[in-house]
C-alpha cells in the first residue's frame, strides 16, 4: 500500500471514532484489508499535525494502551484528551476498554 494514500485511507476511518470511544492501530488496519498493518497506522497518526480534524489519541494498542502517547505534545495530552471525553485512563491503560471499543468493521 503506498504511503500517503493508505495515510488518507486511514484519516478518513480514525474521524468516524465517535467522542469517548477508542480504537486500535490494528483494527483500523483489519478494516482497511491491511491486517498486518498496524504499525503503518500508527505512522499515520503520528503524522496526523497536518490533519487537526483526525482525532489520533482515541487509537491506541490492542490492549488499550497510549503507546502513542510520546508523539503528542506536552508529556500526557494524549491522556488529557481522552480524559475529557470521558474516558478513563490509569497507567497509560484505558479502563473498561472493552465496552468503549469502536470496531470499524462492525461500525462502518
Amino acid at each position: 500500500m503506498g504511503g500517503k494514500n493508505f495515510f488518507e485511507k486511514v484519516y478518513k476511518v480514525a474521524v468516524k471514532i465517535p467522542y469517548g470511544r477508542v480504537t486500535s492501530y490494528g483494527a483500523i488496519a483489519k478494516y482497511l484489508g491491511a491486517a498486518g498493518s498496524a504499525r503503518m497506522v500508527g505512522w499515520a497518526m503520528n503524522a496526523t499535525g497536518k490533519h487537526p480534524n483526525v482525532p489520533a489519541h482515541r487509537v491506541v494498542n490492542r490492549k488499550g494502551l497510549l503507546t502513542g502517547k510520546h508523539h503528542f505534545k506536552g508529556t500526557n495530552l494524549m491522556q488529557q484528551l481522552l480524559e475529557s471525553e470521558g474516558v478513563v485512563v490509569v497507567d497509560n491503560q484505558v479502563q473498561d476498554f472493552e465496552s468503549l471499543f469502536w470496531d470499524p468493521m462492525l461500525e462502518l
